[in-house]
């Protein structure tokens, strides 16, 4: 397979280098990753200023930095750098977990939906907790289930959102199919004052994470189960199309105004 790698910790994470160490065993792999940190950064993508890719090594091995955002590095990759399209693409290995809303802001999570928007294969794969530590046995995961992947593919436009317990693969309980969840996060803002008396913020969230139902990403990572969640580009409610429709909705409001 020709995989093309990409990650939204910066081009230096030790996440990603664990997936390329697994895949370049059996496969042509290309890493094309932001020269930087650009956590959270959702689905943005670079307009105000040009784009730069720069060949890099680091610890030995070859990649592509990009001065913009895990979106730029697909479309770059898949429009410029690369002579073909990837027959897979890999968006991770994140330190730390991407569960319920936050899928809504990761860039780790957008990288695959840009390539699943491409009509590419894409795997999004975090690591749960900060001190993370067990990034080569994610990764030997992720190699299986890429394998799994591309035996019986994916629809178009759909991308899997994959979680793992930062713990051996032998400690874990398993691998649970999951639903997104959409509870919040208990957050807030670390209100401080700097030294000329200025207001500034930091926002943060309870450690943990949310347990809903089972069946929730959050609730079965935090019982030690490997999280898989099809996730799917279209946002449409379908469900709630008709009773939309049912409003009746004006052009020039009220009847009689």
């Amino acid at each position: 397979m020709n995989i093309l790698l990409t990650n939204d910790d910066g081009i230096h994470a030790e996440g990603l280098w664990a997936l390329y160490r697994q895949f370049e065993k059996s496969h042509s792999v290309v890493v094309v990753a932001p020269d930087r940190e650009r956590s959270a950064v959702s689905h943005g993508i670079t307009l105000h200023k040009p784009l730069r890719s720069n060949r890099v090594q680091v610890n030995g091995y070859s990649g592509y930095a990009v001065n913009g955002t895990p979106a730029d590095c697909i479309k770059l990759a898949v429009m410029e750098i690369l002579k073909f399209k990837p027959d897979l693409v890999v968006a991770g290995i994140n330190s730390g977990a991407n569960v319920g809303v936050n899928l809504n802001y990761s860039g780790t999570v957008s990288a695959a939906k840009e390539a699943a928007l491409y009509g590419v294969p894409a795997i999004a794969v975090s690591l749960y907790g900060n001190a993370s530590r067990h990034f080569n046995e994610a990764a030997v995961f992720i190699r299986n289930l890429a394998e799994k992947v591309m035996e019986n593919k994916l629809p178009f436009g759909t991308f899997l959102n994959v979680n793992i317990p930062n713990m051996a693969l032998d400690q874990t309980r398993g691998i649970r199919i999951s639903r997104q969840g959409i509870k919040l996060f208990s957050e807030y803002f670390d209100k401080r004052t700097d030294p000329r008396n200025r207001v500034y913020y930091w926002q943060s969230c309870q450690s943990g994470q949310n347990r809903e139902d089972p069946d929730a990403d959050s609730s079965v990572l935090c019982e030690n189960y490997i999280s898989i969640t099809p996730v799917k580009c279209d946002m449409t409610d379908y469900d709630f199309m008709e009773s939309l429709k049912s409003w009746k909705i004006r052009l020039n409001g009220p009847e009689g105004v």
